[in-house]
């Protein structure tokens, strides 16, 4: 039983008591003669006391009561040191599988009752097969007592039967071939009778997650008392339709009930009349799922990096991989920066054996640049695409920078074709390579149409001539130089200039 506070589990709370089995003789002598020796004797009278709560001729729920009989009952002082002792001896009996307990938060009363839902000792061949309790009880009472033990319980098959070979047919008749129901005539009455005295448990009596959604006691028992948003949660509990939305919500974006209370409690989320804005929910729940998947990424992203870590240090200490052939249909083409180091074969078998991070060096002289180590990192970690796929990948990357100059490797374009290839369930290699075969050749029909098409001229109007030509001066090859007689008449205009000027300034 955990339990963070002692204040939450006293004499005075409730508590009732759900068995759905009786007591046998065998199951009486498991309880005395393996469970006992494990969790003691006061917690085996702590569970026949639990167990007469219901009366032996029946099944199901006992009346509820405060727990200040069990005290009284099990000889315990009503004090912090009693209630140790019985969640001890609770805990116990809930770690050997002989009870569950179950805390129950009350709305009405603004407090816990607690369900002790009791299980049947297990018979003596699934105890002796179940491994963990066998040796725990190994532990307490010693391997030959545990040996006896199990010859006590188990009666032997006669000596007539041991040594003989002999062959077992089953000759037993089926229940159908004995007797016939009447299955046309459905008899409504009977069905309801029996759903309204069914014993079937309660909706609602243990709620957590695996009731399928959350309900009001959960949200309520988590939401902060002094939130300003304080009334408008305690109005959900008769508002059954907009549990439901808030139920759709917590499962669209998988959150627990922690993370809603912390929505809830956000400004803006109800309105003045205390109903819940499905679109800032939804908007908010939204963030805060997009904020917890990267946090998980990079949280992958880190343990895988220690797991690859720990694995490098195994291979390196003499573990040997086994290498992958690969068939000649499957084989892709040498770039050509590998055509003088290797020939086909050793290039696929490298794209077939290597870890993406080795590939990377050998395409880069000097270190790899982190942009791409972090790229192809995400789609190991993250995606989970094989190595041999992202080397597939890789090739393929590169294949498209060598066959078009402008083509730049980023993460947007890569992560689309990473995307791509888990849409498509591509999780080998073979699978890999007929895929940038057929991306090929799409490319291919794209670049055939757009020069089948490109031959024609196209007028859309006139083109407008944004800047004037200007004439370039080009040397002609004649001799342009100027005679003496031409030079001093220059001379003189220039003087004559000059002294015109000097006559306007005056």
């Amino acid at each position: 039983m955990r339990m963070k506070s002692l204040l939450h589990y006293t004499e005075n709370h409730r508590y009732c008591v759900y068995r759905d089995f009786c007591l046998s003789s065998l199951d009486n002598r498991m309880l005395s003669n393996t469970y006992q020796p494990m969790v003691g004797a006061f917690a085996i009278s702590l569970y026949q006391l639990l167990f007469q709560q219901v009366p032996i001729e029946k099944i199901g729920y006992s009346h509820t009561e405060q727990q200040r009989g069990l005290f009284l009952t099990l000889g315990l002082e009503p004090s912090e040191t009693g209630r140790k002792f019985l969640v001890e001896q609770t805990s116990k009996l809930e770690a050997v599988g002989l009870l569950q307990t179950s805390r129950i938060y009350v709305p009405e009363s603004d407090d816990y009752m607690y369900e002790y839902e009791l299980q049947a000792p297990l018979s003596p061949t699934e105890f002796f097969n179940t491994q963990h309790l066998t040796l725990l009880l190994r532990d307490k009472i010693g391997k030959f007592a545990v040996l006896s033990l199990r010859e006590e319980l188990w009666a032997k098959e006669p000596e007539e039967w041991t040594g003989t070979s002999r062959n077992k047919e089953n000759i037993s008749v089926p229940f159908y071939d004995i007797f016939e129901l009447n299955t046309h005539v459905i008899d409504y009455e009977l069905e309801q009778a029996l759903t309204e005295v069914s014993t079937t448990r309660q909706p609602g009596i243990q709620f957590g997650e695996e009731g399928g959604g959350l309900n009001y006691a959960e949200i309520i028992l988590r939401f902060p008392r002094g939130s300003a948003n304080r009334h408008f949660v305690e109005k959900l509990r008769f508002n059954f339709e907009q549990m439901g939305t808030i139920n759709y919500v917590v499962n669209k974006y998988d959150l627990s009930v922690q993370d809603l209370c912390r929505l809830l409690d956000e400004d803006g989320i109800f309105t003045p009349e205390g109903d819940i804005k499905v679109d800032e929910l939804q908007h908010q729940a939204n963030l805060h799922f997009r904020q917890g998947k990267k946090r998980q990424e990079q949280r992958e992203v880190l343990s895988g990096k220690i797991v690859a870590i720990r694995q490098n240090e195994e291979n390196s200490e003499g573990a040997l991989q086994l290498e992958h052939a690969v068939q000649m249909e499957y084989y892709v083409e040498v770039p050509m920066q590998f055509k003088t180091k290797c020939d086909i074969h050793q290039y696929n078998m490298m794209l077939r054996n290597e870890p993406y991070t080795k590939l990377l060096k050998t395409f880069f002289p000097g270190s790899v640049p982190d942009n791409l180590i972090d790229i192809f990192e995400k789609i190991d970690l993250s995606y989970k695409l094989p190595g041999e796929v992202i080397n597939v990948l890789i090739h393929y990357l590169m294949s498209l920078m060598s066959a078009d100059g402008d083509q730049r490797i980023n993460r947007n374009f890569v992560e689309a074709i990473a995307s791509n290839m888990l849409l498509k369930q591509v999780h080998s290699y073979e699978k890999a390579v007929q895929y940038i075969k057929d991306q090929s050749k799409v490319k291919g029909k794209q670049a055939a149409a757009a020069a089948s098409g490109g031959g024609r001229a196209r007028s859309y109007g006139k083109a407008v001539k944004m800047k004037p030509e200007i004439p370039i001066v080009q040397d002609n090859g004649e001799d342009n130089t100027v005679s003496e007689e031409e030079f001093e008449q220059m001379m003189k205009m220039a003087a004559e200039m000059q002294a015109n000027k000097k006559k306007g300034g005056a």
